[in-house]
């Protein structure tokens, strides 16, 4: 899963983060009680079919913790600092590195072995789910497409609302050191009742050529599903998934 959060999505775990196990040499009974919690609301939102952004969230905390028990030098990074310092005239705050020592490295360690059950159970539920929705979406071509695919639009429905959002996207690639990242933008363009809706898909694209000249023949796709899942936590997010699958496959 790559990562897809929203701003519109308020229930997002803070509470599970590195921070989180890395102060548990303060409290580890607190801690764990914070991780049962913390996963108790994440499922609680997957039993209401919401899945964004909790699940890339847990996948990308699972990466992290399992990096830092294969590579201690990773927990270093993100030891405790503590704020020793405000410079005013260059408006700087000065830390200082706790340092971590072996015993409380192993009770990070504890911690982390003994969560990472739980987060790999609350991941598979929520993957479970995710490949339900994705199961259940068709993706089609509207029209011709061009061969610049990175800029175009995408039809995605609302059933629980019975809306049919037209979104524009966009495709940026970015490279790191090791590998090459795509990040799908989408922006909701307008809604249509979908009982008022009597054009098809090919229709609301000439009607969105004319709209928006600057794009004047561009790559379309319509998603099709019966689903009535929430939309912006889980239509949407998997319906980006299959469309750079599609462009990219």
């Amino acid at each position: 899963m790559a990562n897809a959060p929203y701003n519109s999505y308020q229930n997002s775990p803070q509470s599970l983060s590195l921070e989180t196990f890395v102060a548990a040499v303060h409290d580890v009974e607190r801690t764990q009680f914070q991780v049962l919690s913390g996963l108790k609301k994440i499922r609680q939102n997957f039993h209401h079919n919401k899945i964004y952004p909790d699940l890339s969230h847990l996948i990308d905390l699972h990466h992290s913790l399992q990096a830092i028990i294969d590579n201690a030098n990773a927990l270093q990074q993100q030891q405790p600092r503590a704020l020793t310092e405000i410079n005013l005239e260059e408006r700087k705050l000065i830390y200082t590195d706790i340092p971590l020592h072996d015993e409380h490295f192993e009770q990070v360690r504890d911690l982390i072995n003994w969560a990472m059950p739980h987060i790999l159970t609350a991941i598979d539920e929520g993957s479970t789910i995710f490949e339900f929705v994705e199961e259940n979406l068709q993706l089609e071509v509207v029209g011709i497409l061009p061969s610049y695919l990175e800029e175009g639009y995408i039809f995605i429905p609302d059933n629980a609302h019975q809306h049919l959002h037209l979104l524009k996207y966009d495709i940026s690639i970015f490279t790191s050191t090791e590998e090459k990242y795509r990040s799908l933008k989408t922006q909701i363009i307008k809604s249509v009742q979908q009982s008022l809706i009597q054009q098809p898909a090919q229709t609301l694209k000439l009607e969105l050529v004319q709209e928006f000249p600057e794009l004047p023949n561009p790559a379309t796709y319509a998603i099709t599903t019966d689903l009535e899942f929430p939309f912006q936590e889980t239509i949407l997010p998997v319906a980006k998934r299959c469309l750079l699958r599609h462009i990219f496959s």
